[in-house]
C-alpha cells in the first residue's frame, strides 16, 4: 500500500479561502443593491399610481406580488450560486489532488495503486 506522501503536497493543496469569501461577499452586496433599487422603483411607481388613481387596495396587491417575487428570486439565486461556488471549489481541489497524486505515483506504479485503492476492475 502506498502511504508515503511528499511533505509539500499538503502545502500545495491549501485553498484560497480568502478570495472565495471576498467574491461571495461582493455578490451578496451588489445583489442586495440591485434588489433594493428594484424595490424602490416599484414603490415609486406604486406611489405615482396611487396618487393618479386614488385606488390603493387593488394596486397594493400587485406591488406585494412584485416585491415578493424580487426578494424570492434574489435569495434563490444567491443560495444557488453559493452552493455552486462551493461545489466548483471542491471539484477543483479534487482535480488538483488527482493530478498531483498521479504525477507522484508515476506510470509504473499506477496499476498497482489503482488496484489497492479501488479494488480490481470487474469486467
Amino acid at each position: 500500500m502506498v502511504t508515503d506522501k511528499p511533505p509539500t503536497l499538503d502545502a500545495m493543496m491549501t485553498p484560497d479561502d480568502l478570495t472565495a469569501a471576498q467574491a461571495d461577499a461582493a455578490r451578496w452586496r451588489y445583489g442586495f443593491f440591485v434588489v433594493l433599487t428594484g424595490i424602490v422603483a416599484t414603490l415609486v411607481a406604486f406611489g405615482a399610481a396611487v396618487y393618479a388613481t386614488g385606488e390603493s387596495a387593488a394596486l397594493f396587491a400587485g406591488v406585494a406580488g412584485v416585491v415578493g417575487t424580487i426578494i424570492g428570486a434574489y435569495f434563490g439565486v444567491q443560495a444557488g450560486q453559493s452552493g455552486k461556488a462551493r461545489v466548483d471549489a471542491e471539484l477543483a481541489k479534487a482535480q488538483e489532488l488527482v493530478v498531483r497524486l498521479a504525477a507522484y505515483v508515476g506510470t509504473e506504479n499506477a496499476p498497482r495503486v489503482v488496484d489497492e485503492v479501488l479494488g480490481r476492475r470487474r469486467s
